[in-house]
């Protein structure tokens, strides 16, 4: 078999400029999941240069599982104090931030900065360092790669907020969703599992903002279900609308026991899936539930993305 090699590519033959071409061009949708799947979190653009005290963030996104802000600062060249002091002050303007520095080289310094601010900052700050490289073999298209550098510490951070102990309840629960996580891992399914937390249910993104879907289990009642929710300002006209149109064609889809719920008097409205008289505390039956959430979370998801991004 003959084999090539992969050519490095220098970056400003690619984009001569960072606000001029690599920010219009990673701010692309097809080329900001490339971002996503290098930190593993579905990523909906904003906007770009988005003023953040005396300094504009090059693309602002947001988290599609949490609506929270994603910040990123590009830089073509190998990293310096000055971008160092800008993540700085976009993580002092917003609340629950996640912050994405791109560079052509990250400096041991400035590597060390990303992961001791990891350390010191509390689970809903978070600090990535990412290389951006680019690569051809012969005569291809060059081909950009993202080179995860520096990352939150998911094990301390974990163990700092939970320093003060867990109830049975949410040791359990951080036991189902790891062992689920796991489950998943191992699959061949689309979707992304999110970090376990102590609690009855577990997040996955839907491509947009302000639009939610969850595995619940309740081991008190003895149920899975699944919700895909609305959680906007006009959530009610929203659901109405995507419920005259898609209430009938989602049981035919989906499942015919999905349940559309306006939820009149709540901010939220929401679309349901239960399995009823499942025992979650039988580990030997995990396998199977771990199986109906990702059957039909799929079915949900393949139902729903495209309609809302229609929306």
């Amino acid at each position: 078999m003959k084999l090539n090699r992969l050519k490095t590519i220098e970056i400003r033959d690619v984009w001569q400029g960072e606000a001029s071409h690599f920010t219009p061009w990673l701010a692309e949708e097809e080329n900001i999941s490339l971002l996503s799947d290098a930190i593993g979190i579905e990523l909906e653009v904003i906007c770009e240069e988005k003023s953040v005290g005396p300094f504009r963030a090059d693309i602002l996104c947001k988290n599609t599982i949490d609506s929270s802000y994603v910040l990123i600062e590009n830089q073509l060249e190998k990293t310096d104090h000055t971008h160092l002091g800008q993540i700085l002050t976009y993580a002092a303007g917003l609340d629950a931030v996640t912050i994405v520095w791109i560079a052509a080289r990250f400096t041991e310094e400035h590597r060390a900065s990303i992961d001791w601010l990891n350390r010191i900052t509390e689970e809903n700050i978070r600090f990535f360092g990412i290389e951006i490289e680019v690569y051809k073999i012969g005569n291809s298209l060059p081909a950009p790669m993202f080179q995860l550098v520096a990352k939150p510490n998911d094990w301390s951070k974990k163990s700092k907020a939970h320093s003060g102990g867990l109830t049975e309840a949410q040791e359990f629960y951080l036991e189902y969703w790891g062992k689920m996580k796991e489950f998943f891992d191992n699959s061949d399914t689309r979707l992304k599992h999110q970090k376990p937390y102590p609690q009855h249910w577990t997040s996955f993104a839907t491509g947009r903002s302000y639009f939610g879907l969850s595995a619940v289990a309740s081991y008190k009642y003895n149920f899975q279900r699944i919700d895909f929710f609305f959680n906007m300002k006009d959530a009610k006209d929203v659901f109405d609308l995507m419920k005259d149109k898609y209430e009938d064609t989602s049981r035919k889809e989906i499942d015919p026991n999905v349940v559309w719920n306006r939820m009149d008097g709540k901010v939220n409205s929401g679309v349901s899936l239960v399995k009823e008289n499942i025992d979650v505390t039988n580990r030997a039956d995990w396998e199977n539930q771990f199986t109906w959430f990702i059957d039909n979370l799929e079915k949900f998801d393949a139902f729903f993305r495209p309609k809302i991004k229609l929306l």
